[in-house]
């Protein structure tokens, strides 16, 4: 029988060390806790919330927490995901960063929040289209993170069911059919062209180089206001200077963003 009780100590408790560790706000979420832990908790055996939250806050077992965030958070994302991102991707952002990046030829480009890894194979692929014959001259390897292991390892193994939306040659040349069923994987010059790493966005950003263009879609949704504005800093500082930064239409920034408003959830950095 499930469990649908969770006190009010235990569950201000988890709300809080979930908070002050991973920026996730679920301070309203009390029925999605209880519903989406109770079979976990059938599961390892505990009959009530109250041992399972002092044992997860005590031994912090970095397998427990993971099975706890997949539980509360949706890893959910798809190919040609609010495809009017990706058209400014290539029609504004590639032609300004190519013109930059002539003498490099490197391209730094993050997917924070990347989950199931469609997202960084798509930006992949609109680059690899836009540079053609010229890709080979480029760094424009994608990094990739994610808090959730398994999320990462979906990624990595690169097998999806492609929807409708993805135009017919990109799937000819950049997936190949998985013997026995339905489903694709990601050709290796896209694969190749993709870094995953675990990151958790809570923590400070301190990658090598700075970002041409941040993408951190449905990602701040779990976040309350104060985290979103020390996350959204931290993204500014991140950047380059004329960086591009992008969000979720179902998202938004705060009035006292530093960001300038260049199309729908897309934003720059001053130059």
């Amino acid at each position: 029988m499930p469990l649908t009780n969770i006190s009010n100590e235990d569950f201000n408790k988890l709300v809080k060390f979930i908070h002050s560790q991973y920026g996730i706000d679920l301070s309203q979420k009390r029925q999605l806790v209880t519903s989406r832990l109770s079979s976990l908790l059938s599961q390892k055996g505990y009959t009530d919330f109250g041992p399972f939250v002092s044992e997860l806050l005590r031994k912090q077992d970095p397998a427990d927490l993971e099975l706890v965030l997949n539980r509360l958070t949706t890893n959910y994302t798809f190919f040609m995901r609010e495809q009017e991102h990706f058209d400014f991707f290539q029609n504004v952002i590639l032609p300004d960063l190519v013109k930059r990046h002539q003498k490099d030829k490197v391209l730094a480009i993050w997917s924070a929040g990347c989950s199931s890894g469609e997202e960084p194979y798509n930006i992949s692929i609109y680059i690899k289209e836009f540079l053609g014959a010229q890709a080979s001259q480029w760094d424009t390897r994608v990094l990739a993170t994610d808090i959730s292991q398994k999320a990462l390892a979906s990624a990595k193994r690169g097998v999806y069911d492609l929807p409708d939306t993805l135009p017919p040659a990109w799937r000819k040349k950049y997936f190949r059919p998985v013997a026995g069923s339905k489903q694709f994987m990601v050709a290796p010059i896209i694969r190749d062209n993709v870094i995953f790493q675990t990151f958790n966005l809570m923590d400070p950003i301190r990658f090598r180089l700075k970002f041409d263009v941040i993408f951190c879609r449905n990602v701040m949704i779990y976040f309350d206001q104060p985290t979103k504005d020390a996350l959204m800093r931290r993204f500014y500082d991140a950047l380059v200077p004329g960086g591009y930064f992008m969000i979720s239409h179902s998202e938004n920034l705060s009035k006292n963003s530093p960001f300038t408003t260049v199309a729908p959830s897309t934003f720059q950095k001053q130059r």
